[in-house]
């Protein structure tokens, strides 16, 4: 189980900091005039269209004693950041970030901007009214970039490996055991830590559809009342 555990950790910990990186961004390109702001909409779904083990070769190189984020952690810590489990962690940040970044933004974008602007009138600093306004109506998509990211990271596998290795206890997520059972031609293990995965991915993503369809359902009731 220790794979399993690995895996659990290791999406906890990055759906966490995705949320935490995400929501200034998402707000940014949500309520950004800026002309140009679709080239940093590219860069954030790039992962999605990106080989899992492009992005981690590059990250890789970037990881290593000769890379830059390599010589910014050894300068830091004393020790190198590639096959660990916080590059393991650097990593996923960037391959899951366009699955915090879209819920995010599509759920900024479709805030009613009335409301807005009445805080607004009503001397409320922008702050406030994320805070008051923005962030309790985009409640379903902050569910949705949470959950996506936390199953998504579960189940990496190429940018895990690359950046990782198979270091077992450090680096060896569940994807990465499954394989080594497979290669192994030990299916009857594979297949029992496959089904894990498979009941947690789906029931992270049926926690998705039931917030997002009670949220609907609260949100038309008041107009319907009308």
């Amino acid at each position: 189980m220790a794979p399993l555990w690995l895996s659990m950790e290791l999406a906890v910990t990055v759906a966490a900091l995705l949320l935490v990186i995400g929501v200034p961004v998402a707000y940014w390109l949500a309520f950004s005039g800026w002309r140009f702001k679709f080239l940093l909409e590219a860069v954030v779904a790039l992962p999605l269209v990106l080989p899992p083990t492009v992005l981690g070769f590059y990250a890789l190189v970037a990881m290593g004693p000769h890379g830059p984020l390599g010589k910014l952690w050894q300068a830091a810590f004393g020790h190198g950041l590639a096959f660990t489990f916080a590059g393991l962690v650097l990593a996923s940040i960037f391959y899951s970030f366009p699955f915090a970044v879209q819920p995010l933004m599509g759920s900024f974008e479709a805030v009613d901007r009335r409301l807005l602007n009445a805080s607004a009138v009503l001397g409320a600093s922008p702050w406030r009214t994320f805070c008051s306004v923005i962030l309790p109506l985009s409640l379903p998509g902050v569910v949705t970039a949470a959950v996506l990211c936390f199953a998504h990271t579960l189940g990496e596998f190429g940018a895990v490996l690359m950046v990782g290795g198979n270091l077992p206890g450090i680096t060896r997520t569940a994807s990465i055991a499954i394989y080594d059972r497979v290669q192994a031609l030990e299916y009857g293990e594979a297949n029992r830590m496959a089904l894990v995965l498979l009941v947690i991915s789906f029931s992270v993503l049926s926690l998705v559809y039931a917030v997002n369809r009670r949220a609907r359902r609260s949100l038309w009731t008041p107009w319907a009342a009308k």
